[in-house]
């Protein structure tokens, strides 16, 4: 069971029924906090798994997810429809990620250390492609923008017109990043082609 705010969110609760954009109407007009509760039942794992890739602490994830679901309730009338409600979350979560980022030097020293331990570690990382498991590794290697754009498309699963309007880059920069970044871990763990996509 989840605790948001005023809302306890439990696992089996009974669904409003309809599309995200119905609920997102129901919240807005009507200032619907059962509507917004069911919203945030519906991605909160989204969101803080995409918030764990990101930071690599599982406690900061979780305290960054609150204030993005608080940003969101506060900026809920924002959200114009266009493309989908979970990439305006995510949007909403990485804009909150990047702000307490800014807050935190902390976050570059343990990113630096992380990425030193993983390409040291790399160097003999030689397994087969059913063996690479350690999405963590793979991601430490990458620049904070590049990981973020990773995980919104192979973790969140967003296409690359959403990661272009959550990131605010042109399409063809997003999908630049994407080959880039998959060129980087491919070296930095000597996996061939063939072994991944």
């Amino acid at each position: 069971m989840a605790l948001f705010g005023a809302w306890v969110i439990a696992p089996g609760a009974t669904q409003l029924g309809g599309e995200d954009h119905y609920l997102v109407a129901r919240a807005v007009s009507a200032e619907d906090t059962a509507a917004f509760g069911e919203l945030i039942r519906r991605h909160q794992s989204q969101v803080r798994n995409f918030l764990r890739r990101l930071t690599g602490d599982i406690s900061a994830a979780d305290d960054l997810a609150q204030d993005c679901f608080l940003h969101a309730w506060n900026k809920l009338q924002t959200f114009t429809g266009r493309g989908s409600f979970i990439g305006w979350l995510l949007k909403v979560a990485y804009t909150t990620f990047l702000q307490s980022k800014r807050k935190s030097k902390r976050y570059m020293e343990v990113l630096e250390e992380a990425a030193y331990v993983a390409q040291t570690e790399s160097r003999s990382y030689t397994q087969q492609s059913d063996e690479v498991s350690d999405l963590d590794k793979l991601l430490a290697v990458l620049a904070e923008d590049e990981r973020a754009i990773i995980v919104m498309s192979y973790a969140c699963g967003l296409s690359h017109r959403e990661i272009s309007d959550v990131t605010g880059l042109p399409t063809g920069t997003v999908k630049s990043v994407i080959y880039r970044s998959k060129q980087k871990i491919r070296k930095n763990f000597e996996i061939k082609d063939h072994q991944h996509g």
